[in-house]
């Protein structure tokens, strides 16, 4: 890599606001604000929306879309048009 042109890359704590989950990680994302974290060092925070502990897919709260009921109504509604 180019020395010099790169973002400093070192431990950051990624904070989930709707599951009140956090987690530590590598990253050169920088927050303003910092957490002590459970190894009593300091941390910059960075927040964020949504993240696995949170997200709809992957907590299985996701809702699943009934696709052959889709296909049967379209099928009514124009015809299966050249099938024999």
């Amino acid at each position: 890599m180019k020395p010099g042109i790169h973002p400093p890359y070192g431990p950051v704590v990624f904070r989930d606001k709707a599951a009140g989950s956090a987690f530590l990680t590598r990253s050169t994302a920088t927050g303003e604000k910092t957490v002590t974290w459970e190894d009593g060092n300091t941390y910059p925070v960075v927040d964020v929306e949504i993240s696995s502990a949170s997200h709809p897919f992957f907590t299985g709260t996701a809702r699943v879309l009934d696709t052959a009921g889709r296909v049967e109504r379209f099928e009514r509604r124009y015809g299966r048009h050249g099938a024999n």
